[in-house]
């Protein structure tokens, strides 16, 4: 990653002649087996101007990963969506969908809210 100033943590300046900067690392350097990880469902509406999403939190790994499970689940359901900061949207109302290709995946599910 180098050494980019978008990177930086919490210096503004230093006269520290043999000062450096400390860099944000990204948490996980690889992604969880499936069995290992514990992911929640649930529907959510808030801040979408009353849109339905599903939302999968709690995936533990790299951003790769993260977006190429949010594509086959948005396939599947035959929708689009996102995957990012650790959290895949799916358009619309596919709970019980998305949590069984999860668990076919082997995946450990909890699904959130009474939806």
């Amino acid at each position: 990653m180098g050494k980019n100033k978008k990177n930086r943590v919490d210096v503004v300046y230093s006269t520290n002649p043999n000062f450096s900067f400390d860099h944000e690392e990204d948490e996980l350097e690889e992604t969880q087996a499936p069995k290992d990880q514990l992911l929640y469902v649930s529907i959510d509406r808030k801040q979408r101007g009353g849109k339905e999403v599903t939302l999968v939190e709690g995936f533990l790994g790299t951003d790769e990963d993260l977006k190429e499970l949010g594509k086959m689940l948005k396939s599947k359901c035959g929708v689009g969506g996102t995957a990012k900061d650790g959290e895949i949207m799916v358009q619309g109302k596919f709970k019980d969908k998305v949590a069984e290709l999860l668990e076919e995946k082997g995946y450990r599910v909890k699904k959130k809210g009474g939806d």
